[in-house]
């Protein structure tokens, strides 16, 4: 059963992926996409994150057993992996846009993929840290395997944040010659791969080290909610630029995807 396992996480992580990808779709008929409903997406987005973090991930810290000073240092943990990993970014200075990767020279490729595997690698992290633990979950039975319920929320909650993401890659790209759908559509998946490595990665090392999850979980949930506040509030309130309030409808959205995955907590 063991490949069997890591095979389902690293697939969980390319639905995450491909929920970039389908960001893109709308362009595939329209050269952009309303600024007003682009800007809800981000705050849905951020609202679902910050929601999964808290009663996802920092409920089940809290209810596992063990000092709960550990997933305090966790959280403090995540919010510094994101940190570093702004920092990393920018001393690389690395300019780069979509256009790079849907050209798919070599090169380019692999030293995109290295900055993105900086960027996206703490979504991954995430989902392989809801996989890694059963006997406090409610679970779902599917190919063979018991799967907490927690890992199926944060799967589909890492898809929807990635939407906006997929349509702030792919407007850059529309019209753009030689980049046909095809190509945008694996441009964008493409800048999320290193999430189901990520998935991977975290599942793996908690398998060999169950008491570090209380660690692990609060570790995922520090790095989701400073990538809300360092990212998507940020690109949010950009795609808005041209509205007369963007904060507004970003609120909006947040509040949306914040009460909507609350109710959750009394399932998982």
């Amino acid at each position: 059963m063991g490949w069997r396992i890591y095979a389902l996480i690293f697939v969980a992580g390319l639905i995450t992926a491909v929920g970039t990808g389908i960001g893109t779709i709308p362009l595939f008929w329209a050269d952009d996409v309303n600024d007003r409903l682009d800007v809800g997406l981000w705050g849905l987005a951020g609202g679902l994150m910050a929601s999964a973090s808290i009663f996802g991930l920092g409920y089940e810290m809290y209810r596992h057993p063990g000092d709960t000073w550990i997933g305090l240092v966790g959280v403090l943990g995540g919010v510094l992996l994101v940190v570093l990993a702004h920092n990393v970014i920018e001393r690389l200075d690395f300019d780069y846009d979509a256009h790079d990767i849907a050209e798919g020279d070599l090169q380019t490729v692999v030293s995109v993929f290295l900055v993105l595997l900086v960027h996206s690698f703490p979504e991954g992290l995430a989902i392989g840290v809801a996989f890694a633990h059963l006997p406090t979950s409610n679970t779902l039975a599917f190919w063979g395997f018991t799967i907490p319920l927690l890992a199926v929320v944060m799967t589909v909650t890492i898809a929807i944040h990635n939407m906006p993401e997929g349509v702030a890659i792919g407007v850059p790209l529309t019209g753009e010659e030689g980049v046909g759908n095809a190509r945008m559509f694996g441009a964008a998946v493409f800048s999320s791969l290193p999430q189901p490595i990520g998935a991977v990665v975290a599942y793996y090392f908690l398998q060999f080290a169950q008491q570090f999850l209380e660690f692990g979980y609060g570790f995922a949930a520090g790095a989701m909610l400073y990538l809300v506040v360092q990212d998507i509030i940020p690109e949010g309130l950009e795609a808005g630029e041209s509205l007369e309030r963007p904060k507004r409808v970003l609120a909006a959205g947040g509040i949306l995807g914040f009460l909507g995955f609350a109710p959750l907590v009394f399932f998982l």
